[in-house]
C-alpha cells in the first residue's frame, strides 16, 4: 500500500525576532512563550514566490533520498491558498516546470489551509492507487507573509513561512490508517482575506479548536478500535502554544492518566506555518522515534478540519 516514505522541508533562514514584535504591542516574554509559542518567525525573501519555497523543499527531499529520481515522479500536489502571483496558473504546474519533472506528471493544487496536509496525503494516496501510480509528492507552502499586515497584533506574531515535501509510494515505513474530516462554512468569516489582507477572529478560532479537535480525535480513536494509550504521540496543527496546550488539556478524559505530554509542541523557531506545521513535526520527531502509532490533526480556514492515524508497518 502507498504510504509516507520520507519528508523534507525548507525554512527560510531570515525572519523576524518575535520578542521585538511582541514588545511593539506591549507583550512580555512570558506571553510570547506561553501564549504565542514562537520566538522567531521565518520569512521568505521578497523575490521568492510560493513555488520557489516548494522547489527548495522538494530539492531537499531529493538530496535526502538519492534513490528517488525526478523522472520517476508520477503525481504532484501542492497545498496552498497563497499561490504564485494571483493564483493562476496553479502553483503545481509552475513547480513541475521549475523542478524539471517529466510532463507526464499529474500536477494540481489543493486550496486548503491548516487542515491541508491531512486532506492532502489521503487525496494523493487515493489518486495514486486509483491511477496505478508509483511515486507522488505532496508539497505544502502557504507563506502568510504575503497577506499578513505587520501592524495587526492578532496575526503578525503568529505566522511563519515554510514549505515541506512528502514522498508517498509503495513499501513505505509509515502507513495511513483511519481518517475523519469535517467542514463548517458558517465559520468562514472568522478566517478570511479581503482586499489582499488576512483577517482572523482569534477568540472564535480558539473556541473552534477547543470544542472540535479533542472530540474529533476521540471519535477517530473510537472508530479505529484504539484507546488513548495506543497512541504514542499526537502531532496536531501548531496554531499557537495556547491552542496546543488547551486541546491537550481538553482531550484528557481522566486527569490521573494524562495524555498531555504526548501532544508534541514545537513551534519556537517557526511559528504557525499553516499546512506545513504537521509535516514539520512528523519530519523532526516521527522518523527517528520508537513510535508505532501517531495521531495527526489539522484545523483552521474554512472552517475545515481533518484527523488521522498513522502507523508503522510491521
Amino acid at each position: 500500500m502507498i504510504g509516507i516514505k520520507s519528508i523534507a522541508s525548507y525554512v527560510p533562514a531570515s525572519g523576524l525576532d518575535n520578542y521585538v514584535q511582541g514588545a511593539k504591542f506591549g507583550k512580555d516574554e512570558e506571553f510570547m512563550f506561553g501564549k504565542i509559542g514562537a520566538s522567531f518567525l521565518p520569512r521568505k525573501d521578497d523575490e521568492q514566490e510560493t513555488s520557489d519555497l516548494c522547489v527548495e523543499a522538494v530539492n531537499n527531499l531529493f538530496a535526502a533520498n538519492p534513490q528517488l529520481k525526478r523522472e520517476s515522479i508520477d503525481a504532484l500536489i501542492v497545498v496552498t491558498q497563497n499561490g504564485d502571483e494571483e493564483g493562476l496558473p496553479h502553483t503545481a504546474a509552475i513547480v513541475q516546470h521549475k523542478l524539471g519533472l517529466p510532463t507526464h506528471v499529474a500536477a494540481f493544487d489543493i486550496s486548503l489551509g491548516c487542515s491541508g496536509y491531512v486532506y492532502g496525503i489521503y487525496a494523493l494516496k487515493g489518486f495514486m492507487e486509483a491511477a496505478g501510480l508509483k511515486n507522488g509528492l505532496l508539497v505544502t507552502a502557504d507563506p502568510y507573509s504575503k497577506i499578513v499586515n505587520t501592524e495587526d497584533r492578532n496575526t503578525t506574531m503568529l505566522f511563519g513561512d515554510a514549505a515541506t515535501a512528502t514522498w508517498m509510494g509503495e513499501g513505505a515505513t509509515w502507513q495511513l490508517g483511519k481518517a475523519k474530516f469535517g467542514t463548517d462554512g458558517a465559520g468562514a468569516p472568522h478566517l478570511k482575506v479581503t482586499d489582499g489582507e488576512f483577517f482572523m477572529n482569534g477568540r472564535q478560532v480558539f473556541n473552534f479548536a477547543l470544542i472540535k479537535v479533542p472530540a474529533h480525535l476521540h471519535e477517530l480513536l473510537r472508530e479505529s478500535g484504539l484507546e488513548n494509550k495506543d497512541i504514542d504521540a499526537f502531532c496536531i496543527h501548531q496554531g499557537s502554544a495556547a491552542i496546543v496546550d488547551a486541546v491537550a488539556r481538553r482531550f484528557e478524559e481522566d486527569p490521573e492518566k494524562s495524555q498531555a505530554d504526548k501532544f508534541i509542541k514545537d513551534m519556537l523557531e517557526t511559528g504557525n506555518t499553516v499546512s506545513s506545521s504537521v509535516p514539520l513535526l512528523l519530519q523532526k520527531h516521527m522518523f527517528d522515534s520508537a513510535w508505532k502509532r501517531v495521531a495527526i490533526s489539522g484545523f483552521g480556514v474554512g472552517l475545515s478540519w481533518g484527523s488521522a492515524v498513522l502507523y508503522k508497518a510491521e
